[in-house]
């Protein structure tokens, strides 16, 4: 996770992607708030503090650093890809009832390809996104 501007900027210099205004607000929005936010969310909120930054500056950003590796894209069913600053192997837990989404510590799947029929396929990466009802909401039930 990048906490600073100097780690920011070293990122960006590390996989060879230029460090813009634009492109830098993008990336610091979703450091700062790890909420899996959507290209929207993270227009009006940078926009906020910048009105000259457009929404497909905004895509676009997104876009290049997903491509560079700085960012992931969570792509949940039915939904808006949201985008996820941590890029370290996780998976993802969505809370049925809030909508919430929320990291998982990453753990590995046992022989996934003895048990799946997977044919000739090959699996290049995997997530699991677990479905069910958060602690707060849980909480509420009770």
């Amino acid at each position: 996770m990048y906490k600073s501007k100097p780690e920011v900027v070293a990122a960006f210099r590390e996989h060879g992607l230029r460090c813009t205004p634009r492109r830098y607000a993008v990336l610091d929005y979703l450091a700062r708030h790890p909420v899996h936010a959507t290209a929207d969310e993270i227009f009006q909120a940078v926009n906020r503090t910048d009105p000259r930054t457009s929404r497909a500056t905004v895509y676009n950003s997104l876009h290049a650093l997903a491509e560079a590796g700085l960012v992931r894209e969570v792509h949940l069913e039915g939904k808006s890809v949201r985008f996820d600053a941590i890029i370290e192997r996780h998976h993802h837990f969505v809370c049925e009832q809030c909508g919430s989404v929320e990291d998982i510590a990453w753990f590995d799947v046992p022989r996934l390809s003895r048990h799946a029929q997977l044919g000739a396929r090959l699996i290049r990466d995997y997530e699991m996104i677990l479905r069910g009802t958060c602690e707060v909401c849980s909480s509420k039930l009770s």
